[in-house]
């Protein structure tokens, strides 16, 4: 089997298929629309147990078994409904006020909407979906979380013109989903699909550091955990000399790596695999 081998080569004496199970449902507060305390308020009044995480004030994690789409809050966009790993990418931007922000894969609007939570909708953020249908989704999450400041471009985002610049680049590349996928669907990863998701991550990667400028910010992350759409896809751009790594650390399980400074998160019965990388412009 094709996954089990790049997890031989990559992660050799690590079980990782014991974490590639279904995951507690996990969301954010939308601090556009409400605050930590209103939201546990609701939730302790309807005796809906849930957990925290350290890593994320605004994270919950839902201990009882309800659907969340049925209540007020999520239907008022109150919160939004996102895995802890999907949370990680937009908290290691060092966001400075009025700041121009591309989401350069942003369908359906999980990381573009946290950003504007997290900065109160401060900044201006460009969101970019080539995929008419993914767009109006995009839209429609972007509206119901209450978000100002932003535009939409249909784009590919390896067609964007260069000319425009932005302060800071959140490239949540799209990948194989080794890190998001269970058990049962490992057969869904194929030689082809991990090697047509290389390519195109490093198209991506590339156009994204020719939309800011020198010393400017990059996030760059995948929901795999193969090293071939990760840190093979940085290292490029690391060895040509245009970029470098900020070193980022997190207090979650992670995977070892070629790379230091970089996250692999583990997948595990709470947490999906996830690649989470901050570079800046440095050529």
């Amino acid at each position: 089997m094709y996954y089990q081998d790049l997890i031989n080569k990559y992660y050799p004496n690590i079980d990782i298929l014991s974490g590639l199970v279904k995951k507690k449902t996990t969301f954010r507060v939308n601090n556009l629309k409400s605050n930590k305390e209103e939201i546990e308020s609701i939730l302790n009044s309807n005796n809906i147990k849930y957990s925290k995480v350290d890593f994320y004030d605004d994270a919950f994690i839902l201990e009882t078994d309800i659907d969340l789409r049925e209540l007020d809050i999520y239907k008022e966009g109150k919160i939004y409904v996102q895995s802890l790993s999907s949370m990680l990418p937009p908290l290691y931007f060092d966001y400075k006020q009025n700041d121009s922000i591309i989401d350069m894969a942003a369908a359906p609007g999980g990381k573009t909407s946290e950003i504007a939570s997290i900065t109160n909708d401060t900044v201006l953020i460009t969101a970019v979906e080539k995929n008419k249908l993914r767009g109006e989704k995009l839209i429609y999450n972007l509206d119901k979380q209450g978000l100002k400041h932003y535009s939409i471009i249909f784009e590919d985002a390896t067609k964007l013109n260069e000319f425009m610049k932005f302060n800071k680049v959140l490239l949540d590349a799209p990948c194989s989903g080794s890190g998001t996928i269970i058990k049962e669907q490992l057969n869904s990863i194929t030689e082809d699909l991990v090697n047509r998701s290389s390519n195109i991550q490093k198209e991506l990667l590339d156009k994204a550091i020719n939309l800011v400028n020198v010393g400017d910010e990059i996030i760059y992350s995948t929901c795999s955990i193969f090293k071939v759409e990760n840190e093979e896809v940085i290292n490029k751009y690391i060895q040509e000399g245009r970029i470098e790594v900020i070193p980022i650390n997190t207090s979650i399980e992670t995977l070892p790596s070629t790379i230091e400074g970089v996250l692999t998160i583990k997948p595990t019965e709470l947490y999906e695999g996830f690649f989470i990388s901050k570079l800046k412009k440095i050529k």
